[in-house]
């Protein structure tokens, strides 16, 4: 799309008064592959053993709707017991595995213990007999690759609904964000006007709005970590989540014309540090440990904006949030920045009780005019280099197999661009490997098009050796077409940038991971949120002129959208259950509004979807829940003719009770979906059950097949079978 003018302030202001915060990024925006692929750590292991966590044993679980008693006598004596079998289990290595040593203790989301090999093995550790399963330690990262409006998720609306006042939403509620690191001397977490609060952790980086600050990383000793934001994502992320009400911000010295919110502005917020330093990835038992510590701290809602591997339904950090949120705590997850592709949801997004965050486009961005013979272009700085005054240039169009019939630039050029603006596209290898080949062969600037829908993003340097110096601009897919039309004419980039409103808004993120899970083949995403050029924080450090703010783009920027909106509809209704607030967000999302990365055209795609793009307003307004938020018949083998039935739990939130038309769609290709009963009655507060029925032909066709159930009026789930 062509952009002539910015929006008057005027229109913008009518727009919406508040902007949302977005998921920031340890990573930056590199390379068009997946995110950092997780590892696992071969010289450690989780090990999960026999007796049940307090969180779902019966002697210590929690009422529903309520967190564990800490004080009770009998969760005291379970929990003895529980330390009883972990020292019987360590006896038990210092006579068969004398090498291994354990290094970490669990005993909420799940009984187990972390432990060092040695070069022990891991299936000696697990032959012993208080053990029920070991895994190798998963290494995983923070999910990267950035907001309009909080208008896209009816964020203010909701607020309204709830009966508070906008600089009120989410009051009381907590949020833990795993990650890197808040910087509180941001104005997004200045405590002034807030409640004195109990902190804990390291104080220096704490104040009444941020009350913890705890670092979790086995290197911490002898590097001398702190919980400082020495990164940016953790402080983007919160920023998304709970950035004070109607904060001024201003980017690569651009006013934005609006001041900006997180979603749940009032919510407190914990740094629960597990990427310290420059640490660049988490282990499965420092993840843990910080789930287990902002648990025991009495958090409400997690925000985990990373992934690593899935290890099917065994994985035990996916265990451990599903206990959490058996134990009333909800946990906020990235499904992933692996995609596109099926099977491409990543660990612990791919836990069922997660609430798994897709990422879409938002249409905002700050850019520079590219102006050429047919008008002016907005072109996005990243990164590399960007013009101190007007450069005007003939423009060199390099041709390929990119888009827009532009090389991808991946290798070395072989034209001569001495002088030249260099014009190539998106995709295969980084940006640093693009311009740095354009100025290898005499470029002095370069502009790339983008290869999917929506708008230019800011290009992220790929961490290698001799980045490229030349200013380097990023169009969209659509205006990299006029722009090509310039090829031999002089083209001009211009100094000044503005903020730009192009209304490219749900668009879906050609990297959002999509499901579904392998081995129980379940629906996620969960939900789809704002993840593509995502306005919110960043650390002091990060700009010339402090306070800093960055637009961020990787469903890391979509999960505290997710975590945000938990944090309002818990402050709503502090009486739900963990899977009802869950629901309440995933099971009344907007259909209809998402597109294809490619182009204008709907997805419908459940496992890229997932129920829909959030919306805020009818997850607060949500009459009926559904546990669990999704049906899954799993794999049916071809030609084997099966009927299987599912149960779905719906319970009243209203506290009055209400009738409902219940039904489901009618599948196609050999498999068809059928529910009863029709009706649902719930009394006040009350829950049914309703079975979802699903019938594959011997012929039916191999894929997936997917339906919508709905509770009429109410809530809809996506209903999916895949036919192998």
């Amino acid at each position: 799309m062509r952009v002539r003018d910015r929006l008057p302030l005027a229109a913008l202001l009518a727009v919406l008064l508040v902007i949302p915060a977005a998921a920031a990024a340890a990573v930056s925006n590199a390379t068009d592959g997946p995110s950092v692929g997780a590892t696992v750590d071969t010289g450690s292991a989780i090990v999960q053993l026999q007796l049940d966590p307090l969180s779902t044993a019966a002697p210590s679980r929690p009422p529903k709707g309520k967190k564990i008693d800490f004080d009770s006598a009998t969760v005291k004596s379970y929990r003895a017991l529980l330390s009883a079998q972990r020292n019987d289990f360590k006896q038990w290595l210092r006579a068969n595995a004398p090498n291994a040593k354990v290094t970490g203790e669990f005993d909420i989301s799940l009984n187990a213990v972390a432990v060092k090999l040695n070069g022990e093995t891991l299936g000696t550790v697990a032959s012993a007999p208080q053990v029920r399963t070991a895994q190798y330690e998963g290494l995983y990262y923070p999910i990267a690759l950035g907001d309009p409006d909080l208008d896209l998720i009816r964020a203010s609306e909701a607020w309204a609904a709830a009966g508070g006042g906008p600089a009120d939403a989410g009051a009381g509620v907590k949020v833990a964000i795993l990650d890197t690191g808040i910087d509180i001397t941001h104005p997004c977490f200045s405590d002034a006007g807030y409640a004195p609060q109990t902190q804990l952790g390291d104080r220096t980086f704490t104040n009444n709005k941020v009350i913890v600050a705890k670092v979790f990383n086995n290197k911490t000793p002898s590097r001398g970590y702190t919980a400082e934001a020495i990164q940016e994502h953790g402080t983007h992320v919160s920023g998304t989540v709970a950035c004070n009400f109607g904060t001024a911000a201003t980017v690569d010295g651009v006013a934005i014309p609006h001041p900006i919110s997180g979603v749940a502005p009032r919510a407190l917020l914990g740094n629960y540090n597990i990427f310290p330093g420059d640490d660049g990835n988490a282990r499965s038992e420092d993840i843990l440990n910080a789930l287990e510590a902002a648990y025991a701290d009495g958090f409400d809602v997690v925000n985990m904006s990373l992934g690593g591997g899935a290890q099917g339904f065994q994985d035990l950090l996916t265990i451990a949030v599903d206990d959490l949120d058996q134990a009333g705590m909800v946990s906020a997850v990235a499904a992933g920045n692996s995609g596109p592709g099926l099977f491409t949801v990543e660990s612990p997004g791919s836990a069922a009780r997660a609430l798994t965050a897709g990422a879409a486009t938002v249409g905002h961005f700050i850019a520079a005019p590219i102006t050429t013979v047919d008008g002016s272009f907005p072109g996005v700085a990243g990164a590399f280099g960007t013009v101190s005054s007007d450069l005007t240039a003939p423009l060199a169009v390099i041709p390929g197999p990119g888009a827009n019939g532009l090389s991808l630039a991946c290798s070395a050029l072989t034209a001569d661009l001495s002088g030249k603006i260099a014009m190539v596209a998106r995709g295969s290898c980084t940006f640093s490997t693009k311009i740095r080949n354009a100025q290898a062969a005499g470029a002095i600037a370069a502009i790339v098009s983008n290869n999917v829908a929506g708008d230019g993003i800011a290009m992220g340097q790929d961490g290698t050796a001799n980045q490229p110096t030349i200013p380097a601009y990023m169009v969209s897919l659509s205006d990299g077409g006029g722009v090509k039309l310039a090829d031999g004419t002089a083209v001009t980039i211009g100094a000044g940038q503005a903020y730009f409103v192009t209304g490219n808004d749900d668009f879906m993120a050609s990297f959002s991971s999509q499901g579904p899970t392998d081995v129980d083949f379940r629906v996620k995403p969960d939900v789809v949120a704002p993840g593509v050029n995502v306005l919110s924080s960043i650390p002091h450090q990060f700009c010339a002129t402090p306070p800093c703010f960055a637009f961020f783009q990787g469903t890391s920027m979509a999960t505290p959208h997710l975590a945000g909106s938990a944090a309002v509809v818990e402050w709503a209704h502090p009486t739900w259950t963990s899977a009802q607030v869950r629901s309440a967000i995933v099971n009344t999302a907007d259909v209809g509004t998402l597109k294809k990365y490619t182009g204008t055209a709907l997805e419908t795609k459940v496992n890229v979807i997932g129920a829909g793009r959030e919306n805020l307003l009818s997850a607060v307004g949500a009459k009926v829940a559904l546990d669990p938020v999704s049906v899954s018949f799993g794999a049916v083998p071809s030609g084997s003719g099966q009927t299987r039935t599912f149960d779905v739990q719906v319970s009243d939130l209203t506290g009055a009770g209400g009738t409902y038309a219940v039904s489901v769609g009618a599948g196609g290709g050999g498999v068809a979906y059928s529910v009863s009963p029709s009706t649902l009655s719930l009394g006040a507060n009350g829950t049914a059950t309703v079975t979802v029925t699903m019938s594959a032909d011997k012929g039916a066709a191999p894929g997936g097949h997917q339906a919508r159930l709905t509770i009429a009026g109410a809530a809809h789930a996506a209903v999916y079978t895949l036919v192998k």
